[in-house]
């Protein structure tokens, strides 16, 4: 597999996507799936929802490439969803197995983006944007939930995140 992108406009975005699919595993490691559901008698998004909107995250940006998997995740995030109360989310283990078989697909198709595919119009609703601003998007995203999920973890007593 070519690691070197066709487009020098994803260096640093297959940088960081490389650090956020090892770092996902990483915030998640060791935390029991009845604490994933756990929103401590507040609204804040559970373990399982942001992680779940990560996930979909990245199956949604895979379609633009003309990947088509299905994922755990389609019904409950389907339109941007927000949390459903009462709702049970998918285990970690299946959101685990559904991350690590999009990432490298997703991934190839980062390596292979041309700048012509990057500049593409991307459909969001109410907003201008290209596939590149979409990408830039969503890797800011990612961070900042893995960011939460490292939260969740203190609050509900589990060490610190482990980066290394």
């Amino acid at each position: 597999m070519e690691t070197k992108p066709k487009s020098s406009r994803l260096y640093g975005i297959l940088v960081l996507f490389d650090m956020h699919s090892d770092f996902l595993i990483r915030a998640l490691d060791g935390i029991q799936e009845e604490d994933a559901q756990k929103r401590l008698d507040t609204k804040a998004n559970h373990i399982a929802w942001i992680t779940g909107s990560v996930v979909q995250g990245r199956y949604f940006l895979a379609q633009s490439f003309g990947i088509a998997l299905s994922s755990v995740t389609d019904q409950l995030f389907s339109n941007n969803k927000g949390i459903v109360d009462d709702a049970r989310y998918p285990s970690l283990s299946q959101l685990k197995e559904d991350w690590q078989k999009i990432t490298p697909l997703l991934k190839e198709a980062l390596i292979q983006a041309t700048d012509e595919k990057l500049d593409e119009a991307f459909e969001m609703p109410g907003m201008d944007i290209t596939l590149f601003d979409m990408i830039s998007f969503s890797t800011y995203r990612e961070a900042n939930c893995i960011g939460q999920i490292a939260l969740w973890r203190r609050l509900l007593g589990y060490a610190g995140m482990n980066y290394m």
